[in-house]
């Protein structure tokens, strides 16, 4: 599943990832993705819940779909914020970093308030 955080500070998309991610949940995502896609700076904060699985059905295909939606938007990211306790997640995040555009940052699930202040500055 793929939910938008409400909370979030002014110019900042944040999204809570949890259970199987399905082809289905970034289906629902497009219209959050698009609004963040038309900023002139994208600040985002993504959650990944302790019961996040990974892709469901289609999940992995909708995911390099919408990755590959991104690409001409590349100069709008400027901050990412992971937020996630997963230990793997931080392993992939440090070994994948050069991929992401814009800085990034890892931020343990007590440390969200943390996340969102650092992506909006």
């Amino acid at each position: 599943m793929i939910e938008e955080l409400q909370d979030m500070p002014a110019g900042v998309v944040g999204i809570r990832v949890s259970g199987r991610v399905t082809a289905e949940d970034f289906h629902q995502f497009k219209p959050t993705l698009d609004r963040m896609l038309d900023a002139d700076e994208i600040r985002f904060v993504e959650v990944v819940a302790a019961d996040y699985e990974g892709f469901g059905q289609g999940g992995l295909i909708a995911d390099v779909k919408q990755g590959f939606s991104t690409i001409k938007h590349l100069h709008a990211f400027k901050r990412t914020a992971v937020v996630t306790d997963k230990e793997w997640i931080g392993h992939a995040m440090h070994a994948l970093a050069w991929m992401i555009p814009g800085e990034v940052s890892l931020f343990g699930l007590d440390e969200l308030d943390a996340a969102k202040q650092w992506a909006a500055s």
